[in-house]
């Protein structure tokens, strides 16, 4: 099994119907939508009225859901859930679940509310939540080499501050690839994990 996070900066990539069509050939994953657009008028809001921010996280919870409605229903064989047991019954279905973060996140007390744990850490502590061990981050930045740290990936601002302790505390191995990079999915979900750049930790 797979977590792909699909990266909310792919809404404005020519290569965004690729991956729906490749993650929705694909078995055994579960796609994390990032917030994308959505996520962005939330930040805008809350610079503007200065609002609390557990009420920014819950409305960035909500901007992954919206983005990840859209690709639920941009391509056939993709299908929402929003729990454990939704995931398991569009497993069951055939189909790709994507997940819809609010209620499993907000019912978890340990998971901070700030800009700080974004969809990416999200998708770590999914990855725990479902027994998961292998997480993809596909983002539109184009990525180089055989690896990556996490510092690396904070500094260039394509992780949250907060990726890389919940990396560290759990036993998933954790690989990015760029949105153009798509032709090299399958062979990766496969099992060919030279294919991507592994995240480390230094």
């Amino acid at each position: 099994m797979w977590v792909v996070k699909l990266g909310g900066s792919l809404f404005n990539s020519a290569h965004l119907g690729n991956w729906l069509v490749l993650l929705a050939q694909a078995d055994s994953l579960v796609i994390v939508p990032g917030g994308g657009p959505f996520a962005d008028q939330v930040r805008m809001a809350q610079q503007r009225w200065q609002f609390d921010q557990s009420s920014a996280h819950n409305m960035a919870l909500l901007a992954m859901e919206q983005f990840g409605r859209m690709v639920g229903g941009m391509q056939q064989g993709l299908g929402v859930a929003a729990s454990r047991s939704q995931v398991a019954e569009v497993l069951a279905r055939g189909e790709i679940p994507v997940w819809l973060p609010t209620a499993m996140v907000m019912a978890e007390p340990g998971i901070g509310h700030s800009w700080e744990v974004t969809s990416d850490s999200l998708a770590v502590w999914l990855c725990g939540e479902l027994g998961i061990e292998k997480l993809l981050l596909v983002k539109s930045a184009p990525i180089q080499g055989n690896r990556i740290s996490v510092a690396e990936l904070e500094e260039s601002g394509m992780i949250d501050s907060r990726f890389g302790a919940y990396l560290q505390r759990s036993p998933i191995r954790a690989w990015v690839l760029s949105a153009g990079d798509h032709g090299r999915f399958s062979a990766l979900h496969q099992g060919d994990v030279s294919l991507a750049t592994e995240i480390v930790s230094a």
